[in-house]
């Protein structure tokens, strides 16, 4: 007589597929990122589709090196630092420095999450927690986040930082946690309330106004508009990853 037991969920995973187990443990595991938060809310938000794909258009010839509207904002707004002092751990938006070797003219850029089309950081997630909207927007699901960092090693654009720190002061609408991966959202809370990121807001109230934001699928909008007339270049275009910031002035 064969001898009948009760299987264990983890010898079962194989059939489910690793990312469906891996989801499950996350979410029976209860770790509480934000309480009741959860970025699938922004992926099934209301009107969400692929009719729309938001970007930025950011003209780095308005930008000031010793500016950093931008970066304070976003810190303020999605709790990632004391206002002009960031976490040390966090890079959601950060100032770069460009030099012509030859010249040694200098300019200054915004880098965060690029927002890819084709986010290497999506492909190679094993749990499902790096997830691309309808819209375009790269997110990370912090309850489902197990900390393995393969997005971050995948991302050409060092966009992505991990959570060494504890975590106080957080934000509901911007869930963080100690052991997880983190990028910019492009202030996805504030683009669902028909809001700009605060990035945006910032640099055209205390900024140079460098921040176009808007949809790239409608050739109405300014941010089309602006691209057809002046163009703009993506970082490291050659990889195909098709980003949904550009660059004016590179």
């Amino acid at each position: 007589m064969s001898e009948h037991r009760k299987v264990p969920a983890c010898e079962n995973a194989p059939a489910r597929g690793r990312r469906g187990f891996l989801k499950g443990l996350a979410a029976a595991g209860a770790l509480a990122i934000a309480p009741g938060v959860t970025l699938y809310k922004f992926a099934e938000a209301a009107g969400v589709s692929n009719a729309v794909r938001w970007g930025m258009l950011i003209d780095i010839n308005k930008c000031q090196d010793d500016c950093q509207a931008c970066v304070t904002a976003c810190s303020n707004e999605n709790g990632w630092g004391g206002g002009n002092r960031p976490s040390t751990d966090a890079q959601w938006i950060r100032k770069m420095t460009l030099k012509h070797t030859a010249s040694g003219h200098q300019k200054s850029l915004p880098m965060m999450c690029q927002h890819c089309a084709e986010p290497p950081c999506v492909y190679v997630c094993p749990t499902g927690a790096s997830f691309k909207r309808a819209d375009g927007i790269v997110l990370v699901d912090k309850h489902i986040c197990i900390g393995c960092r393969y997005c971050m090693m995948a991302c050409p654009y060092k966009a992505r930082s991990f959570v060494h720190e504890d975590v106080e002061g957080q934000k509901a609408h911007a869930p963080r946690g100690k052991g997880t991966v983190e990028s910019c959202t492009l202030c996805v809370h504030r683009i669902d309330a028909g809001k700009q990121p605060a990035c945006v807001e910032a640099c055209g109230k205390d900024g140079g106004g460098a921040f176009v934001f808007g949809d790239l699928n409608n050739p109405n909008s300014d941010i089309s508009k602006q691209l057809a007339q002046y163009g703009g270049t993506a970082i490291r275009g050659d990889l195909g990853v098709d980003p949904g910031i550009r660059y004016r002035g590179l």
